[in-house]
């Protein structure tokens, strides 16, 4: 991709997507076409600064392709509806299913490569595993609304015949970074115990409902969302360079070491340079039976494919977004 590249970003107001703008501007990419519903004014600060040609509504994406036929040489589809605890599935299969399956049709149709933001929510409980091995796909029970639409949007991927020229999905672990003081409920753990830290000293997690898991030592895998930009831009060079190493499908995206939300509070109260004081609360009956108490990204597929820089580990990533973003208030 020259510097002069059209380069779309869907969900581009949002937490990963605004963090994807700003890392493609520091790689020299301001031409972007920026794609999100921009009603919502609490994130329009994460766009603070960022250098892009045209901000368009959602809904007015396709209509707005169909007018104007820009040259697109690259969409990183981000956008979707991530909250876990939306339970109407037609919110859900409209912008997680429909919506991506015309950004898939667009892309073929004007081959256009894409990346597009899948979910570790596919992997439900974990009983096939978390192996981004496409003959699970159809095994998987995901645990809520939102696990679902992305996995059937998976699916309905693996299943088209006629694709972009490049297509990944990256199933997204629990990422966490700057840029989510609009997410509220959503936000990472680490928001969360900072503000707690700060109102009140201590860290609320939940306690554990489930037996064979102490209160706080459920496990997730935490990947920082600079990982995760480095991961998509890779891919992108990986296109641009035409070597065929990185094949078409879905690929895990975490770290590979599953963490506890304990470790992930002391790390926060490390960051402020605080003991650790943590209390275990209950956890809300409308999340309890979709709760997922392990997950943990099998990365080998991607390693295989070329990518082979570190990631953060858990107190390097949690340090860097404590120190250089929530105490001083800074976005990405």
């Amino acid at each position: 991709m020259n510097k002069d590249s059209k380069i779309v970003v869907t969900g581009a107001a949002g937490f990963i997507g605004s963090c994807l703008t700003g890392f493609l501007n520091e790689k020299g990419y301001n031409r972007l076409i920026l794609v999100d519903d921009f009603t919502e004014p609490e994130k329009m600060q994460n766009l603070e600064g960022k250098q892009y040609d045209e901000k368009i509504e959602r809904e007015d994406f396709f209509e707005w392709l169909a007018e104007h036929k820009p040259a697109i040489d690259f969409i990183f589809h981000i956008g979707a509806r991530t909250d876990t605890t939306e339970f109407d599935y037609s919110v859900h299969q409209h912008l997680n299913v429909e919506y991506s399956q015309k950004i898939w049709n667009y892309c073929t149709e004007n081959n256009v490569p894409v990346v597009y933001a899948s979910s570790a929510a596919t992997y439900g409980n974990g009983e096939e595993g978390y192996n981004d091995d496409h003959a699970i796909v159809y095994a998987l029970k995901p645990l809520n609304p939102y696990g679902v639409s992305k996995n059937e949007f998976d699916k309905w991927a693996l299943e088209q015949t006629t694709q972009p020229p490049f297509w990944a999905g990256l199933k997204f672990f629990n990422v966490y970074g700057p840029n989510e003081f609009h997410k509220g409920r959503m936000a990472s753990v680490i928001w969360h115990s900072f503000k707690q830290i700060n109102q009140s000293g201590k860290v609320k997690l939940f306690k554990s409902h489930k037996e064979g898991y102490k209160d706080g030592q459920q496990l997730r895998d935490f990947v920082y969302v600079k990982d995760l930009l480095k991961i998509c831009y890779w891919l992108m060079e990986q296109f641009e360079k035409n070597t065929g190493a990185v094949a078409n499908g879905l690929y895990n995206l975490g770290t590979g070491k599953a963490r506890s939300f304990e470790d992930l509070a002391k790390a926060t109260f490390r960051g402020l340079d605080k003991e650790p004081v943590i209390e275990f609360i209950d956890m809300p009956e409308d999340i309890r039976d979709k709760y997922q108490y392990f997950t943990e990204a099998n990365m080998q597929k991607l390693r295989d494919a070329g990518y082979n820089d570190e990631f953060y580990t858990l107190e390097q990533g949690v340090d860097d977004y404590v120190r250089n973003y929530l105490v001083k208030g800074n976005y990405y």
